[in-house]
């Protein structure tokens, strides 16, 4: 499915991916707002803590106000079903980590998660990041939990119309083809 932008083709589903401060988020909102209105955002960040909380501040803040905001730390897959336009899903590895800490399989939740995006109504711009370029985590649980996000980007990237790497502020095209005017 996609939608229809100026004549353009719009991805059904497109994949952000890139390392911290890489610039994929705000990269993220541009195509967002590039795909059919109305805008959503749904985001997984739990404030865990007083610096999570204000990175999540520092974020809502960035974000457009013409983008609604849906909570979903743990089940994304419930509001992409009743969403249309586009939806900015920020972010699939905060989400991975949420249903990680909390006991869950990543193998099943990935699945689950990708064959929501597939399914989903709307035009979905997912966000992620890519963990496996730095250091080899010192626990048995970072060194899963890089293990669960480098397979489940995988599936994302596999199943996306559209997949960019974010470098510097900078987007590499993977797959597909950035929608004009999209930088």
């Amino acid at each position: 499915m996609t939608g229809s932008l100026a004549g353009n083709d719009f991805p059904h589903l497109s994949f952000v991916t890139g390392g911290a401060r890489s610039g994929k988020s705000a990269l993220a909102m541009r195509l967002a707002l590039a795909g059919p209105p109305p805008w959503t955002a749904v985001v997984t960040a739990e404030p865990r803590d007083a610096e999570m909380a204000a990175r999540i501040a520092r974020h809502r803040a960035d974000r457009d106000p013409r983008i609604a905001t849906v909570e979903a730390p743990h089940d994304p897959g419930a509001a992409l079903a009743r969403l249309r336009g586009t939806v900015l899903l920020d972010c699939a590895t905060l989400w991975l980590s949420n249903r990680m800490l909390a006991g869950a399989d990543p193998e099943p939740e990935g699945a689950a998660l990708v064959a929501a995006l597939a399914a989903a109504p709307a035009c979905v711009v997912v966000v992620s990041n890519e963990v496996g370029m730095g250091i080899v985590p010192d626990s048995p649980l970072g060194r899963a939990f890089r293990d669960a996000q480098g397979r489940l980007n995988q599936r994302l990237a596999a199943t996306a119309d559209l997949a960019v790497l974010a470098v510097a502020g900078l987007p590499l095209v993977l797959k597909g083809r950035l929608p004009v005017g999209v930088a």
